[in-house]
């Protein structure tokens, strides 16, 4: 094995979760629609390094497919025929990682991460077919390292860089734009299609005229579909939010302890009183809560 390939095994090893992930992944794979956005939250050395420069949870991001079985599209199944070799009834995302660049894989392969979807609002069947093709169309190609550095140079703050370094970010040896990294290819994919993820409001106050400007997708990051207000962020617990309220009175809480970052670290007393409340435990009136005391 090369140097270079050791190297990114070492970047990408995932250690084994210390914690059952917070979502219900059994739900969460029923629920998903074609053109969703998921967001992960990964463990190794490189999401560590993203979750750093990002400020955020979400390491990744990756575009749901869907199962070969439910696709009508002719040409979206010529494509994925071209690119992978096709299972009916799996999952499929595409999405770019450092050790292997764009590929197609199964949704399956993160069942044991925190994920979160965000659902592009109002997006029709015909636009959400044609930003899966466009990023299918990119399986293949190479992660771009060089933008992964240069994105992480624009992140941090330049009262710490030369300023001239900026002149360089996001520049190619053709001058041609390359995507590669797994955000900025869905944002390039939602931008073919105009949806907007956090476009830039430029008002002309003086001609009354306003526009929307897309902002470039080198610059996206895995939080920004969850920070985009275009986005809908659905989340699956493990123990399902019925309608019944007061839900969470009905969670199979511990009586013993707290944790701290599921490691066994109790934080303050071990033995936790009961909080005494006038609302019954089984009450579903909603009135109650509003009026109730602790």
């Amino acid at each position: 094995m090369k140097l270079r390939d050791r190297f990114l095994a070492w970047l990408t090893k995932e250690p084994p979760p210390s914690e059952q992930p917070p979502c219900d992944f059994e739900r969460l794979k029923l629920e998903i629609r074609p053109g969703d956005v998921l967001l992960i939250e990964g463990r190794s050395r490189i999401s560590q390094f993203i979750r750093t420069i990002t400020q955020s949870p979400w390491t990744h991001a990756a575009l749901y497919v869907g199962r070969a079985d439910d696709i009508e599209d002719e040409e979206l199944l010529d494509l994925l025929k071209e690119k992978t070799t096709l299972e009916g009834k799996k999952r499929l995302i595409v999405e770019g990682l450092i050790d292997k660049g764009i590929i197609i894989s199964s949704l399956h392969s993160y069942h044991n991460q925190h994920i979160r979807i965000c659902r592009p609002i109002g997006l029709s069947s015909t636009d959400a077919q044609l930003v899966i093709k466009y990023a299918v169309k990119a399986v293949g190609h190479r992660y771009n390292v060089r933008q992964f550095f240069d994105l992480a140079r624009f992140l941090l703050p330049w009262s710490i860089l030369p300023r001239r370094w900026g002149s360089s970010l996001f520049t190619t040896p053709s001058g041609e734009p390359e995507s590669g990294i797994c955000s900025s290819l869905i944002a390039e994919a939602f931008t073919s299609v105009k949806f907007p993820i956090l476009p830039f409001f430029i008002q002309d106050s003086k001609e009354e005229t306003a526009e929307l400007v897309h902002r470039n997708p080198y610059i996206f990051t895995p939080k920004d579909f969850d920070y985009s207000p275009y986005f809908q962020i659905i989340k699956y617990p493990i123990f399902a939010m019925d309608t019944q309220l007061p839900y969470y009175r009905r969670l199979p809480w511990t009586e013993k302890d707290i944790m701290h970052q599921g490691k066994g670290v109790f934080v303050g007393p071990k033995k936790i009183k009961k909080i005494k409340s006038d609302i019954p435990p089984d009450s579903t009136d909603a009135d109650s809560i509003d009026k109730g005391t602790s």
